[in-house]
């Protein structure tokens, strides 16, 4: 099954790199980092925008306790499909550019933490300041917004929006990635 998301994602990477934003699926390491940062003890609503293949989502799987709700974000129509038959348990939905409508629709007030594999810097200012700020008006008030990036491209627009708390350094990821750690302000 790795073997046939590692050959997806690169299928997908080949036909569209502005929207895929990598040649594989996120690395464990990468993965643990971000998914790591968010205390689950208190975790009721999360949301992970450009979920893909699942590299993330298993470890968000791993550590939401059996009340949290997870929404899953996938634009690519073969990619969602995947994630609905792995996890039915999941919300999925094809556009983060909507997420504090579809939190509502949710039943949902607030999220406590959204965890990013989205590629911001391939999109178009307009849209890539859309999902910044739909993800600001979504979380509660020191709420985490934890993405990563293979760039450090993001710090500006990111600290307009968040506290940036600290940027580190993925190594043993393909290509190495920076995970952006932040918190919305109160």
């Amino acid at each position: 099954m790795l073997f046939q998301s590692q050959m997806m994602f690169l299928n997908k990477f080949l036909h569209n790199p502005k929207e895929i934003g990598s040649i594989s699926p996120s690395s464990r390491f990468l993965a643990n980092r971000m998914v790591s940062v968010l205390p689950w003890d208190k975790v009721s609503a999360v949301a992970e925008l450009g979920a893909g293949t699942g590299a993330i989502t298993r470890y968000i799987s791993s550590h939401a306790g059996e009340g949290t709700r997870v929404l899953l974000f996938e634009k690519d129509e073969l990619m969602r499909n995947q994630l609905k038959e792995r996890y039915p348990h999941y919300s999925c939905f094809s556009n983060a550019s909507h997420l504090v409508q579809l939190i509502q629709y949710q039943g949902i007030e607030k999220l406590d933490g959204i965890i990013s594999g989205l590629p911001f810097f391939n999109f178009e200012p307009k849209l890539r300041e859309t999902l910044i700020s739909q993800a600001a008006e979504a979380l509660r008030t020191e709420g985490w917004f934890v993405a990563f990036q293979y760039s450090l491209q993001m710090k500006c627009l990111l600290k307009q929006y968040f506290e940036l708390e600290r940027i580190r350094l993925v190594p043993l990821n393909l290509p190495p990635a920076f995970v952006y750690v932040c918190r919305k302000r109160g």
